[in-house]
């Protein structure tokens, strides 16, 4: 993936993750089936970590645009995979014991957000300065 950055330890995917995250509005964290878990509002879900939670590797699962998980899958199975129980519902794993590009993962943790968040928070995300990740 270009622009990969590969020098992080080995708590920096969810510390970078978190951030990433917490940076948008209205957007709490807590553990949720003993993972980090982050929801907006405190209510709905939209990015989950994977610390070896279900096999040997490191990962988050995000909600998806239609479509998203399908092509991302297929095209790059070194990067992204159909997570376990939320997987039928579009969300897209994505690892993070690989080299990633973190510009693109959060591109993916705003499209998560935009793909769960009220139109009230869209307009408030729309309305501030671009931010990079």
């Amino acid at each position: 993936m270009a622009g990969e950055d590969t020098t992080e330890c080995a708590t920096a995917p969810l510390d970078r993750l978190r951030a990433l995250c917490l940076d948008l509005p209205e957007v709490v964290e807590r553990p949720s089936h003993g993972e980090p878990t982050w929801f907006i509002g405190g209510k709905k879900t939209f990015v989950m970590f994977a610390d070896r939670h279900h096999d040997d590797r490191v990962a988050f699962w995000c909600a998806a645009a239609p479509g998203a998980q399908e092509h991302l899958t297929a095209a790059d199975p070194e990067h992204y995979f159909r997570p376990p129980y939320v997987g039928h519902r579009g969300w897209l794993g994505v690892y993070l014991d690989v080299p990633v590009d973190w510009a693109e993962i959060g591109e993916l943790v705003s499209e998560a957000y935009r793909a769960v968040a009220p139109a009230r928070l869209l307009r408030q995300l729309d309305a501030e300065p671009s931010q990079s990740g």
